[in-house]
């Protein structure tokens, strides 16, 4: 009696599937295949972020900025972080600046999709008047980000919590990106990941360095 021989094509597609799964979760690949895919999903553009409508309403805008001069105390008051150098760094030494502040993890594939965007808009508004603010919540410390971040050979600059998490930026989401006038009040709030190297935040972030 013939004995039925193996072949790779008698196993299911689905054994195949969580192999291939099983394999990237072990390796820890499957953060930044997962990242990959949603990073293709942000090419489509339906996943642009918002530019606020109030602030492209020129009485609202004056309203804004008359809130913000009655309220001098900047969002994040009080708030340390440290750098990849281990300097230390007070959140409110960037009033005066527009800050664009994104919360990310190594461990988040979202947070992986949009930082090839996050890092085309810096290199084309990035200056000593917006300042951006890419903050890692990871526990792993500061070795496990730094080492994600130069394999990714990413220029933006990159900092971790050195004192407690400041109440304005708490969220459910992660990744949240804030957009923080230079009156020090959070003009625009972005919950999950986003397209942010659009034409309409460039030039959202570029009229506030102007008014």
């Amino acid at each position: 009696m013939l004995k039925n021989k193996f072949s790779l094509k008698d196993i299911p597609g689905w054994a195949v599937m969580l192999g291939i799964f099983g394999i990237l979760y072990l390796t820890g690949l499957h953060t930044e295949a997962i990242g990959q895919v949603q990073r293709l999903l942000l090419a489509t553009g339906i996943k642009n972020a918002d530019v606020p409508e109030a602030l492209q309403n020129p009485d609202a805008k004056a309203v804004a900025n008359a809130a913000a001069v009655a309220n001098s105390e900047m969002a994040g008051a009080g708030f340390k972080m440290v750098d990849m150098q281990g300097r230390q760094i007070a959140f409110e030494s960037l009033k005066g600046k527009v800050v664009f502040l994104n919360i990310w993890a190594t461990w988040c594939p979202p947070c992986i999709a949009e930082m090839p965007n996050i890092q085309q808009l810096y290199d084309k508004v990035g200056s000593d008047k917006i300042a951006f603010v890419m903050l890692s919540v990871d526990e792993g410390g500061m070795a496990k980000v730094k080492k994600f971040i130069d394999r990714k050979k990413y220029t933006f600059p990159v900092y971790m919590p050195a004192s407690q998490f400041p109440q304005e930026f708490y969220s459910t989401a992660i990744p949240t990106t804030f957009i923080i006038s230079p009156a020090g009040k959070i003009v625009a709030k972005q919950e999950g990941m986003a397209d942010y190297n659009t034409p309409e935040v460039i030039e959202f972030l570029q009229n506030m360095v102007k008014e």
